[in-house]
């Protein structure tokens, strides 16, 4: 398939712009819908083979193929040229990006996957890593081996933003497989601020990716990019459509704040700042809307809301939680127990339950060690301690950032072990 008048690249100093003909056959008509435009690309380029593994490419940000070739190209960026910290997104034809930035020691950050337990990981490759080593650590299984989850308070300062993309406009208007990823990551990125406004966001796609998109088809809260990499070609786009400033909240539903754990930590963390942060399931146009104030007492299934707080048997140590729950716990063993360290001295054990009620945390019973900087959180099932740990992670109490994980030795017979201390649960 030719490529027509547009097969040039940037030089070192700047990028190129080029209208010439296109690889593209795919022919938009007026008045699609963004999902229109995606069909239309993902059916084209199973039609005409344009992809590699997986296939088919629906429902995904295409692996096509040349994507080495394009991702290369980002060396000849000035704008990579002078980045220090790259954020690339986790798809497949992004792997040559993921390559080129570790080849470059740069550091490397990768969203983790659906942002299921954080927002980003930093690549480390080993000492002495041999080119075989970093081609593995830009894949995905390199980066489930070789990486470490970077935390909301560590000091992030993303010189350079690239992503994946079904269809792109030469104007930048950008359109992904349809979940929003990108996107929210981008403005989480702007709350945390590990972006500023002017960090450039790249993505790299097959010529055929390439179509005209209508500017109303954008929302406030859609990425925009400012250069585009194909096989054949380099574009700048010039675009001067404001990116997103940070979490539009009242975007946000409950049930995304559920599958999005370190958005509860980001709301948290803004909510103590004053900011806006009423979700749409609360907004007054929303059909059956509830209160701000009701988020707090509609903790996850299987969890119950904290009790009073009452005094222990042992000197030092408060147990918060119903009864009739401990004696269960005391008889089978069954709860699950999370360690929360590194509390800040003074706090108050109702700080923490206030925390833990905002992220919807909130634990059968509650075992207080202030003196000591820790507490114990019981649940009703590994998976869900497993979720409180994902929802907490970052958690500050007095601009002091909690340890939260899962208890080394779980609760038996009313035990926990934590590093080697043993702590009596009754």
């Amino acid at each position: 398939m030719g490529t027509g008048g547009g097969r040039y690249r940037a030089d070192t100093h700047g990028v190129s712009r080029c209208s010439g003909d296109m690889e593209a056959g795919v022919r938009l008509s007026a008045g699609v819908s963004k999902w229109d435009i995606r069909t239309k690309i993902w059916d084209y380029m199973e039609a005409n083979n344009l992809a590699d593994f997986p296939r088919p490419v629906h429902h995904r940000i295409p692996n096509f193929k040349g994507s080495h070739q394009a991702c290369h190209a980002v060396r000849e960026l000035d704008v990579f040229k002078r980045t220090s910290e790259i954020k690339v997104d986790p798809d497949k034809p992004l792997e040559g990006v993921r390559l080129v930035t570790l080849q470059a020691r740069k550091t490397l950050l990768v969203p983790t996957p659906r942002l299921r337990t954080g927002l980003f990981n930093k690549i480390v490759p080993p000492p002495g890593a041999t080119k075989e080593i970093l081609r593995i650590c830009a894949t995905s299984q390199g980066i489930k081996d070789y990486s470490v989850p970077i935390g909301l308070d560590a000091k992030v300062q993303v010189d350079l933003v690239v992503v994946g993309s079904v269809a792109v406009s030469e104007k930048g208007w950008r359109i992904g497989k349809g979940e929003g990823f990108a996107d929210m990551e981008y403005a989480m990125m702007m709350s945390m601020g590990a972006i500023r406004e002017d960090t450039p966001v790249v993505t790299i796609v097959h010529d055929c990716q390439v179509v005209d998109i209508a500017e109303e088809l954008l929302d406030d809260h859609d990425l925009t990019v400012d250069y585009i990499l194909t096989p054949t070609r380099t574009i700048k786009t010039g675009c001067k459509r404001p990116k997103p400033q940070g979490i539009i909240w009242h975007k946000i539903s409950y049930e995304m704040l559920e599958r999005i754990p370190i958005l509860k930590n980001l709301r948290y963390r803004e909510k103590q700042a004053g900011k806006d942060v009423i979700l749409k399931d609360e907004h007054p146009d929303f059909p059956n809307a509830r209160k701000p104030a009701d988020s707090d007492e509609n903790a996850k299934t299987g969890n119950t809301k904290l009790q009073t707080e009452s005094t222990s048997a042992q000197i030092g140590q408060h147990h918060v939680g119903n009864d009739s729950l401990s004696t269960k716990s005391e008889t089978h063993g069954a709860l699950t127990t999370v360690y929360v360290g590194n509390i800040p001295p003074g706090t108050r054990v109702s700080e923490l339950k206030s925390a833990l009620r905002e992220f919807h945390a909130s634990p059968l019973r509650l075992s207080w060690q202030g003196a000591q900087g820790r507490a114990f959180l019981d649940y009703t099932d590994k998976m869900t301690a497993e979720s409180v740990v994902a929802s907490l992670k970052g958690l500050s109490l007095r601009g002091q950032t909690l340890r939260v994980e899962m208890a080394k030795n779980q609760r038996n017979k009313g035990q926990v072990e934590i590093n080697g201390q043993r702590n009596k649960s009754e």
